[in-house]
């Protein structure tokens, strides 16, 4: 495996500044969910230019690759990036900044996809070395409901060959480049939406006796379902639930006749989710009836939590740390922020790390969904390498 391993390296050290040049491409011409016709072409072209089948339009714009090595039966793994963009407007002063007004790959999702295509290109040199067929997911719409994972589950991306293990890898500035950090077990919270209109009798301000003040019932509302956090949660089960949009639409003498609310639920706890999504309605129209008014409650089905398979990940941190040195590889403490890969992890065994981007010494620190987000592009080598590394060691087994 140690020549296996000198090959990958040599690969990607030699392709690194075409890598450099894919990633920049894509940088520049943002496309966001659902619409990433042009990325999928750029990525199609990529695969054939490395002579890998692959099918397109799967699932919308998604494309899946097939790299068969001797026996392609044995076993097959895959691997995902996600490739869309986010809506917004790029900041920053660099040569590769975003073409489109308003679009952004905010999130590293460019990143994602040149280190696939990396490895793809590394993976396609060493065929005949290893047993097993290798899947390439290269997924659209993971920033938007009800999630391109969901999709293309759905369209059988995971079948014909059926995928034993899937991985998949993300950009953290907070980490530095050069780094990675997995952790076994539950590792990202379901996320859900919440949509509240709350409905009443508008009228002038100063004469409360008219109306019924749907201001004041989303005020109790908002308070109201901050016990299901503080009263009804169990402490051991880590849960959210915020309210970031409350639009009244009224006037310093205005009392609107309705007031819309937008929030989140997040959790680790399938049965827990349920059922926190029916305390929310009963509690929210419950409020709302009472003073007089009532409450319409959408709660669109999110992504739910992300659970990384705890004996795939326990190997693959040995190895990961057998490419890149124990140093480098860290352990990632439970976040709250969803993502749609955890779709995968209910159909398969599933590992999803963190891909070290981050350099405080070039001022490469800001956080994704940002205006100002970069990365050190060093973080392609270790992106592309370490997924082809994963990839041979778990088809090994």
């Amino acid at each position: 495996m140690d020549h296996v391993k000198a090959i990958i390296q040599q690969t990607i050290e030699d392709s690194f500044t075409d890598l450099v040049g894919i990633r920049r491409h894509i940088h520049e011409n943002p496309e966001l969910s659902f619409e990433e016709i042009e990325t999928a072409k750029f990525i199609s072209q990529c695969l054939t230019d490395f002579e890998i089948e692959h099918q397109t339009n799967f699932g919308g714009n998604g494309i899946v690759g097939l790299i068969k090595g001797k026996n392609p039966a044995k076993k097959t793994v895959a691997l995902r990036a996600d490739i869309d963009a986010l809506p917004i407007q790029e900041t920053n002063n660099v040569i590769y900044k975003s073409k489109v007004e308003g679009k952004m790959h905010a999130c590293g999702h460019d990143v994602h996809t040149t280190c696939l295509l990396g490895a793809a290109k590394a993976l396609n040199q060493i065929k005949d070395h290893f047993e097993g067929t290798i899947k390439l997911i290269f997924q659209p719409a993971e920033e938007k409901l009800p999630g391109g994972a969901s999709i293309m589950i759905d369209a059988g991306v995971l079948k014909n060959p059926t995928v034993n293990s899937i991985y998949g890898q993300h950009v953290h500035p907070p980490l530095e480049v050069g780094k990675v950090a997995f952790r076994p077990g539950m590792m990202m919270a379901s996320a859900d939406e919440i949509y509240l209109t709350v409905k009443g009798q508008g009228g002038h301000a100063a004469l409360p006796q008219n109306v019924i003040d749907p201001v004041v019932i989303a005020a109790h509302i908002i308070i109201g379902l901050q016990q299901i956090t503080s009263r009804n949660a169990n402490p051991g089960i880590p849960t959210v639930l915020s309210f970031g949009k409350v639009i009244a639409n009224g006037a310093t003498n205005v009392i609107p006749y309705e007031v819309k609310i937008e929030g989140t639920f997040r959790t680790f706890d399938e049965v827990w989710r349920k059922e926190v999504h029916q305390k929310i309605k009963k509690i929210a129209t419950g409020i709302a009836e009472s003073m007089g008014g009532s409450c319409e409650v959408n709660i669109p089905r999110g992504y739910p939590h992300l659970k990384n398979n705890e004996a795939l990940t326990l190997r693959t941190i040995e190895w990961a740390k057998e490419f890149l040195g124990e140093e480098n590889v860290e352990e990632m403490p439970l976040r709250m922020t969803g993502e749609d890969f955890s779709f995968y992890t209910h159909h398969a065994d599933a590992c999803f790390y963190r891909l070290g981007t981050g350099n405080e010494s070039k001022g490469i620190v800001s956080p994704v969904h940002t205006s100002t987000f970069d990365i050190d592009e060093d973080a392609l080598k270790t992106g592309s390498g370490l997924m082809a590394w994963l990839a041979i060691k778990e088809l090994s087994l």
